[in-house]
């Protein structure tokens, strides 16, 4: 196992694995409870979903730590989700088995984008400034999404905020609430053994803080019988495109052949680089993706690198995914976290797969781990992902804007393809103002393109 997973050649051990896996597994575990209430309400039967959750997580996982031996963890992306349900299904009305189907397209999409290597040279064309900007970008995203998990946060909750528009605007909590409580006490521990440089800090954070929960009786052990039987409820979700609903239908109506390409368009678009941002914000910071990896990825023909089978196993996953009955998979921002407490191989996503199997059975024993002890994690390793911001020449007007807009987006409009899109947009645009528009590679401007028109035609109101 050492030997498959070069250990000695990454400067790793199983101890360091076994912690990475443990603490991805914890930072991204609340997917196999929130999907399911998601997708519920587009009609699915959620213990269905919860299995197939759990089915393309473990599958997916398993890939990226197998074929491409990463750190990374794959499942139904948060976002994607919702926009399955309330876009796709609620709002154009398609059946829920219709929307899997488009999901099945698009990872057919991505699988063919990522064999043809359309998808590094993607990665190839982004300048450097935009590489830094989004590894750092991704880091505040992560570290808001902490923030409102430990319920930091409040929305238009004080007098301060009785204006028009103040359910948007965040606010501090007032401390006066056992899960904030907490999520604080969980952010100090982690703090505390990491400033006394103890191994694995993060990941004792969470354990902490869920002890502290249990103590508390903030939250409680399941009652009954651990051991549960719910594995046969992904009958009614599984392979259900195959039926006179999906395939059949999706396409029967002329006048909804349109909406569904343009869906399939916007799954394909905000996964392909919703996971390119994944990989160029954690993977080059850490080493994970090396110079000659790197190097191989825009010589080399085939997947010779890292990089080409970590693409190639996120792009299958959503597939698969599909056919188990839910919205589209992706390779998941929390897996930082993990590569945060020294996850270099994929040793660590086998344990992270491998703990989202035990899940079946045991789904209500893992349900007691708050999202305010896994939110302190998440708010640490925003921090440590925020170092590529030294990279950026903010002095440098060119490089800052695009950068700025790239950071600010992202994170604020909650969606790491939209700070991508910003970034690109007024990237091109100082180019050909400034008389440089051949310094910007051809793909560049294609994406830009694409994302112009994503938000005409959101503007437009046609998905």
């Amino acid at each position: 196992m050492r030997k498959f997973f070069n250990f000695e050649k990454l400067g790793t051990n199983y101890r360091t694995e076994v912690m990475a896996g443990l603490t991805t597994f914890f930072a991204m575990a609340y997917i196999i409870f929130v999907n399911p209430l998601i997708l519920a309400d587009a009609g699915m039967n959620p213990d269905g979903v919860f299995v197939a959750t759990v089915i393309a997580t473990v599958v997916g996982t398993l890939i990226m730590a197998l074929v491409a031996k990463v750190p990374y963890a794959v499942a139904p992306g948060m976002g994607l989700n919702a926009f399955f349900t309330y876009t796709v299904c609620m709002t154009l009305n398609f059946k829920w088995q219709e929307a899997l189907a488009m999901v099945f397209i698009c990872g057919i999409i991505n699988i063919i984008i990522t064999v043809t290597k359309i998808r590094k040279v993607i990665i190839k064309a982004i300048p450097k400034s935009l590489q830094l900007a989004i590894g750092g970008g991704i880091g505040l995203f992560i570290a808001y999404i902490g923030l409102k998990n430990a319920g930091f946060l409040t929305y238009g909750s004080t007098s301060e905020m009785s204006t028009a528009g103040a359910d948007i605007v965040p606010g501090l909590a007032n401390f006066d609430n056992l899960g904030v409580l907490i999520a604080v006490a969980g952010l100090v521990i982690i703090v505390v053994l990491m400033m006394l440089k103890v191994k694995g800090a993060i990941f004792i954070g969470i354990v902490g803080a869920t002890l502290i929960a249990l103590v508390t009786g903030f939250v409680s052990l399941p009652k009954g019988a651990l051991i549960q039987n719910n594995v046969g409820e992904v009958k009614d979700v599984a392979f259900a495109f195959f039926g006179e609903v999906g395939f059949k239908s999706l396409f029967s109506e002329p006048g909804r052949i349109i909406p569904a390409l343009l869906v399939i368009f916007a799954f394909s678009l905000s996964d392909t680089f919703d996971t390119i941002g994944t990989f160029i914000g954690t993977g080059r910071k850490t080493g994970i993706f090396d110079e000659a990896d790197e190097k191989a990825l825009e010589t080399s023909t085939g997947f010779k690198s890292k990089m080409d089978k970590a693409l190639f196993a996120d792009s299958i996953a959503t597939s698969i995914g599909a056919l188990a009955g839910t919205s589209n998979t992706t390779t998941y921002i929390e897996s930082a976290a993990g590569i945060g407490v020294g996850g270099k191989s994929g040793f660590a996503s086998v344990i992270t797969a491998l703990l989202f199997l035990l899940c079946l059975p045991l789904m209500s024993l893992f349900g007691i781990v708050p999202s305010q002890a896994t939110a302190p994690a998440l708010i640490i390793v925003g921090v440590l992902m925020a170092e590529s911001f030294a990279g950026i020449k903010w002095d440098d007007i060119e490089e800052a804007l695009p950068a700025f807009l790239t950071v600010l987006i992202m994170a604020f409009a909650y969606n790491i393809s939209y700070g991508i899109a910003a970034g690109f947009i007024f990237y091109c645009i100082i180019k050909i103002v400034k008389g440089k528009a051949k310094e910007v590679h051809p793909i560049l401007y294609i994406s830009t393109v694409l994302f112009i028109l994503n938000f005409v035609v959101l503007a437009l109101g046609l998905i």
